[in-house]
């Protein structure tokens, strides 16, 4: 299974980046479907998991690091690069599948740079640039944008977490209305008691 893994995989990249045009669209089609299918199962994650952990992979990986980040940035950069890339995140399935793969990753990062002295100050350098500021002042004018708010204003609305919550909020302000008009009455009978009580006195 460890081998075929890596075979696809290779195949994939390959063919997508192939001259052959009449065939490019069914052999990337094809293969994508049958990696995706492979790397759903119990055994395509367990393959996965023995290549990244043998002992032989990751010497090779370590010796050839060099030779391989070269080969990526060569490849990643290149027409037939982009072109396969650009295939690739059109394509919803495989767009979720490295959105979801990446998420963790990316909260981490994401972390990281805001406690990052460097970063939070070229994030306001940007922030205060004027041209910015103008990009998003025109933003927040244009009619898409409203009709956006609007649109996402609608749907919190609509939404039955944010009714249950609006719900949840009004009920728990009525019993504080309640128990607030309740500690007045008992201070105004109070008061009232010790009023007559005082009058009873004076006419004795």
């Amino acid at each position: 299974m460890k081998k075929i893994v890596i075979i696809l995989l290779c195949c994939t990249f390959l063919s997508a980046c192939s001259g052959n045009p009449g065939s490019e669209q069914m052999d990337y089609d094809k293969t994508k479907k049958m990696i995706v299918d492979i790397l759903k199962t119990d055994e395509g994650k367990k393959a996965i998991q023995e290549i990244l952990t043998d002992t032989q992979m990751k010497q090779k990986l370590i010796m050839d690091q060099a030779v391989v980040t070269d080969t990526i940035e060569k490849t990643l950069v290149s027409e037939k690069g982009n072109e396969f890339w650009k295939k690739s995140f059109k394509d919803p399935e495989f767009a979720k599948t490295f959105a979801t793969g990446m998420k963790k990753q990316n909260e981490e990062l994401l972390k990281k740079l805001m406690k990052d002295p460097e970063y939070q100050g070229m994030m306001i350098d940007i922030l205060k640039d004027p041209e910015y500021q103008k990009e998003m002042q025109d933003l927040l004018k244009s009619k898409d944008f409203r009709k956006h708010i609007q649109s996402t204003i609608e749907d919190t609305l609509e939404s039955p977490l944010f009714k249950a919550k609006i719900q949840e909020t009004l009920l728990k302000a009525a019993k504080e209305m309640e128990g607030n008009q309740g500690s007045q009455k008992q201070g105004q009978n109070g008061s009232g008691g010790g009023t007559q009580g005082g009058g009873g006195g004076q006419g004795t």
